[in-house]
């Protein structure tokens, strides 16, 4: 019988052919790139309708980059643009041969008659460009995911970072040239001189203003003050003024106090109907329908409120981005700092680097976005241990000097009276009740001072600080010659006139919410006097 030998044979596939149109090529436009330059150099218009949208690294092929910057150049220059302009600026930069040559650069104008559709054509290259830009920014993440040495909540940063600024129309530039940053600066300085010498976003407070210009953009203000002082009350305030009064889309991102605490201190800061009634809704019907009337500002404005516990930089700053991106936002306050955690890049760390981390990546938020940024902050017990004056200093800020360092504003809030201190240190021994002080102990770019401004607690609310409304301005005739002789023997002595202050200042705080008629008695009153 004949023996089958077991076949050892295997049948092996021939490999796949992939034809050639199916290999991937990047996204480009290469001939609506000698298109557009052809226009430029034929027609002034076609270079005024693109020069804004298209940047060097817009454009696919090397040559072309070459091209568009010494246009770019010449215009910079208000030089004519041309054949021969465009040639002689890339021979002096040594740059013709790499750009194709002349020959190259007559065949682009004869591509083309008129600049008709250029801008359509130029959208369609940038188009291709942040095509390539998200598949570069892809592999990257790509390749740095495998690495099990990267943090993850770093990788989320940086990815949503390089992404914001696709969406954004504008990856970073590493440089700018003094020419272009002379001309943007001399735009700003004209457009402060037709906002009455206010270059930022105004705090609403006329004094604070009048020292910052409001607050500036790409600027990270830290506002610090032990418990109770008022923190989150004084921002309150200037949102409030940002938000309701002019309009200014604000992202308040609270760590302490839930969304509806806040909100309700706002309508009581509105409204004039102190925190108690609105906490235990004990109202009168006057005080319903004021407070349905009063709410509806309110309503309307773009204030943004997030309550999110224990936010770390890393969520901070993707929700500002998203905020930044979908409403404008053109101010973010955080309440408050020390709450805040570094995320995932600081575990081994001490508390004291943590805050260095954040108060480092507020500032780097702070110029991305190109908008102020307050952070309040916590200050340490020494102000309470130190003899004399409680005013804080910039050694009293908690847990990290790096706060000082990477601020450009720093300052702090300060309440006699919380100190049980009822006259203020100054030579007058003027009474301190009802008042606030506003510390400017840092200011990167300008002077600095203590403003004092007017504080209601039953509506935790912050107001300017005018001679009118404020009744320790006011001046009795009761005791006048003998103050005048004596200014000093106002401490020692129980005048009448603290206690008419003290019942005038019950009277005023309210004066807002007077009848017209009771408003019109105060101010006779207060002028016959």
């Amino acid at each position: 019988m004949e023996k089958i030998k077991p076949s050892f044979e295997r049948s092996f596939k021939s490999p796949q052919v992939v034809p050639f149109e199916k290999g991937k090529l990047p996204p480009q436009a290469i001939d609506l790139e000698e298109v557009v330059l052809g226009a430029m150099m034929i027609d002034k218009k076609g270079v005024d309708a693109v020069i804004d949208i298209l940047h060097s690294e817009a454009f696919y092929k090397e040559s072309h980059q070459y091209i568009f910057q010494s246009i770019v150049k010449l215009f910079e220059n208000t030089e004519p643009i041309d054949l021969l302009t465009v040639s002689s600026k890339l021979k002096s930069d040594g740059k013709l041969e790499k750009a194709g040559g002349e020959y190259y650069l007559v065949q682009l104008t004869q591509k083309v008659s008129s600049s008709a559709h250029i801008e359509y054509h130029a959208r369609i290259i940038l188009q291709k460009y942040i095509q390539r830009s998200l598949i570069r920014i892809s592999t990257e993440i790509i390749e740095e995911s495998y690495d099990e040495t990267k943090d993850v909540f770093n990788l989320l940063d940086k990815a949503e970072s390089k992404l914001y600024d696709v969406t954004q129309g504008n990856i970073k530039k590493s440089t700018e040239t003094a020419q272009s940053l002379v001309i943007q600066a001399k735009k700003k300085i004209e457009e402060i001189s037709n906002k009455d010498g206010l270059s930022g976003i105004p705090s609403g407070f006329s004094e604070l203003d009048k020292l910052t210009s409001g607050w500036q953009p790409s600027d990270l203000v830290i506002i610090a003050a032990r418990p109770g002082m008022g923190k989150t009350a004084l921002t309150l305030s200037m949102a409030r003024n940002m938000a309701v009064a002019q309009n200014i889309p604000i992202a308040f991102f609270s760590l302490e106090m839930s969304s509806i605490q806040l909100i309700t201190r706002l309508i009581s800061s509105e409204t004039g109907l102190s925190s108690e009634k609105l906490r235990t809704g004990n109202l009168e019907k006057f005080e319903w329908e004021q407070l349905n009337v009063k709410v509806s500002a309110l309503e309307n404005a773009p204030l943004f409120i997030d309550d999110t516990p224990s936010l770390s930089i890393f969520d901070l700053r993707a929700k500002a981005r998203r905020l930044s991106s979908q409403h404008d936002i053109k101010l973010i306050v955080i309440d408050y700092l020390q709450l805040m955690t570094a995320g995932g890049s600081n575990k081994n760390g001490n508390r004291e680097q943590e805050i260095s981390t954040i108060s480092r990546n507020l500032k780097a938020l702070a110029k991305e976005l190109n908008v102020p940024v307050i952070a309040l902050s916590q200050l340490s017990r020494a102000v309470e241990t130190r003899g004399g004056s409680k005013r804080p200093i910039l050694s009293d800020l908690r847990e990290s000097g790096a706060i000082e360092q990477d601020a450009d504003i720093v300052s702090f809030i300060y309440r006699p009276e919380y100190y049980k201190i009822d006259e203020w240190d100054d030579e007058e021994r003027t009474p301190s009740a009802g008042q606030a002080e506003f510390i400017v102990a840092k200011h990167r770019n300008g002077g600095l001072n203590n403003i004092k401004l007017k504080f209601i607690s039953n509506l935790g609310k912050f107001e300017n600080l005018d001679n009118f409304e404020t009744p320790f301005e006011y001046q009795s005739k009761i005791n006048k010659d003998d103050l005048k002789v004596n200014p000093r023997k106002r401490k020692n002595q129980k005048p009448l006139v603290k206690d008419l202050r003290i019942h005038l200042s019950d009277l005023s705080s309210q004066y807002k919410n007077l009848p017209p008629f009771s408003r019109l008695f105060l101010v006779i009153f207060y002028k016959s006097e």
